[in-house]
């Protein structure tokens, strides 16, 4: 059974290192394994990732207890704290939902701000730091150093909802901070000083989409830590190039004939 309290002491420590720090984004025991196998000291799981492994889709459309048995097993067969991603929370108030986090075994989570249960409606943004701060008191009341990974989709929503989209990103990861989140995650960033600006907003470590072998619009390892961010995770790109390379690789094996 997994340590909760001696996990996420390791997983707040690597936030708190001012370090950057990459926790490859797993989707079953497999993964995970590879992943730990390698040296990684962390490890998240991927609400899109998992989807795709258990056939079902992304957008809080999986059943949140066949998704917390997966997150179970991985944290189970490794020696690394696992965080999960929650999405929006699936409409549980925090606090249950970091018990039930917390009871498999996840020693982090990302808690995003699109609640994909009632329609995509995008949360206000006080509206999210409150969520995310009742999810920082609960952990508290457990004794856990739970890591919030703050969640933003604002750049990735662009104009069309938000007049100055970075701007709005910025504002929000600001009352992410302050309500408790230990990382912070705009995604949707594609450029070095996107990156930049929204370092600057904060103290705590900005949390950046990287492709494993590609790497980000803003540069490789080097140039990210150049830059500040202080947190790299994998979304659903190391799953899809595992696809994309298997799939070029087992071709050679079909008949010229079909």
């Amino acid at each position: 059974m997994t340590d909760v309290g001696a996990r996420a002491r390791e997983l707040a420590a690597l936030h708190e290192s001012g370090d950057l720090v990459v926790l490859p984004t797993v989707w079953d025991t497999w993964s995970a394994r590879v992943a730990a196998g390698a040296g990684f000291h962390g490890l998240t799981v991927g609400s899109h990732p998992v989807a795709d492994a258990i056939g079902s889709a992304d957008g809080e459309n999986m059943d949140f207890g066949e998704y917390l048995g997966v997150v179970r097993r991985i944290a189970d067969s490794v020696d690394v704290p696992v965080s999960a991603d929650v999405e929006s929370g699936y409409g549980f108030a925090p606090e249950e939902l970091i018990s039930r986090l917390l009871e498999v075994g996840a020693v982090g989570a990302n808690i995003e701000d699109v609640v994909h249960g009632e329609g995509g409606r995008v949360r206000d943004k006080q509206e999210h730091a409150d969520y995310i701060a009742g999810a920082r008191r609960a952990a508290d009341e457990a004794g856990v150093p739970f890591v919030i990974n703050g969640r933003t989709d604002a750049v990735k929503l662009g104009s069309d909802v938000f007049s100055d989209p970075l701007a709005e990103a910025a504002e929000r990861i600001v009352l992410m901070e302050q309500a408790g989140a230990r990382s912070v995650y705009p995604v949707g960033l594609t450029t070095a000083d996107q990156v930049t600006t929204l370092v600057k907003a904060v103290s705590i470590p900005v949390n950046v989409t990287a492709h494993p072998v590609k790497g980000h619009g803003a540069g490789d390892l080097d140039d990210l830590t150049r830059l500040g961010a202080r947190r790299v995770t994998f979304g659903p790109l190391w799953q899809m190039w595992l696809a994309e390379v298997s799939a070029d690789r087992l071709a050679d094996w079909l008949s010229v004939d079909g």
